[in-house]
């Protein structure tokens, strides 16, 4: 499944914010979930109706945009 299938965004749907699969459950909220320390099957056993697939989508997203804004940095002119 590519990302579009699971990150939608839909204008009235928590603030148009992007969400897992059309839920309510926002992509920050899954992010910061890792982030505080949540593992994935921690995340899993709370919610559900995420799967293991959603959280990899969202992680190889994270990779991607890392990989972007090292690049970006790193072409940036020294002071």
């Amino acid at each position: 499944m590519q990302f579009k299938d699971i990150i939608t965004i839909e204008p009235g749907k928590r603030g148009g914010k992007p969400c897992i699969r059309g839920m309510r459950i926002t992509v920050y909220d899954v992010l910061e979930y890792l982030a505080s320390g949540m593992s994935e099957q921690e995340i899993l056993q709370d919610f559900p109706y995420l799967t293991k697939e959603d959280i990899n989508v969202l992680d190889e997203q994270i990779q991607s945009l890392r990989k972007k804004l090292y690049a970006l940095i790193n072409s940036l002119p020294a002071r």
